[in-house]
């Protein structure tokens, strides 16, 4: 079991309380693991986590995570583990946060998969993603709800959005219980489908 990066989006706390428990895969790896985000996210994880960013000033000895930070800017790129990550600029209602392309270093599918782009929390994307999002073999949206939310893209709207940048293989994701996936999923554009625990990619019907 592994956990080579971890790639932040935004720091609300449905994506990073689990933060803490980063530590069972250091104990298995025996390593530290890297972390990327903006300076913004940084700051607000160092804030909820000084146990984790500054252990040195920790009165106790503990067994906390041990993280390795990188900031990163939207657009530029990095590459690990044979992947170049760039960092997507979107938005979450007002909150500008990011979503993550992914390519192989060396321009393969990974058998279907590559390019990627994770896009989750988002209500509107900038004009200048856009060219980012050209290309994808797969897109992981979010997809709240029906009905209208201010931080969340709609179904129509999700819909709407996968089909203009038209990846081969759309996921959508972060539905609620209003959601019923047996009732929407039908009912989707060829090549688009609700994710689900244990799916896999090229995704398969569930």
């Amino acid at each position: 079991m592994r956990c080579d990066a971890i790639f932040i989006t935004h720091t609300h706390v449905d994506h990073v309380w689990g933060l803490d428990e980063v530590r069972r895969y250091n104990a298995i790896m025996l390593s530290p693991i890297d972390l990327f985000a903006e300076c913004e996210a940084i700051a607000s994880l160092e804030r909820v986590y000084p146990h984790i960013f500054q252990r040195h000033r920790n009165v106790n000895k503990s067994f906390v995570a041990d993280i390795n930070v990188h900031h990163v800017t939207p657009g530029v790129s990095i590459e690990r583990h044979g992947l170049r990550i760039t960092p997507l600029r979107l938005l979450h209602g007002r909150l500008p946060i990011l979503g993550w392309r992914i390519d192989t270093s060396d321009g393969g599918d990974g058998g279907g998969v590559f390019p990627l782009a994770y896009c989750t929390d988002v209500s509107g994307i900038p004009p200048e993603t856009y060219a980012a999002l050209i290309g994808l073999q797969t897109l992981v949206l979010d997809m709240l709800r029906i009905r209208a939310h201010p931080t969340h893209f709609t179904l129509d709207q999700a819909v709407a959005h996968a089909s203009e940048i038209a990846a081969r293989d759309t996921v959508f994701v972060h539905m609620t219980h209003d959601i019923r996936h047996h009732k929407v999923d039908p009912t989707l554009p060829a090549g688009m489908r609700l994710g689900f625990d244990g799916l896999r990619l090229p995704s398969t019907p569930c």
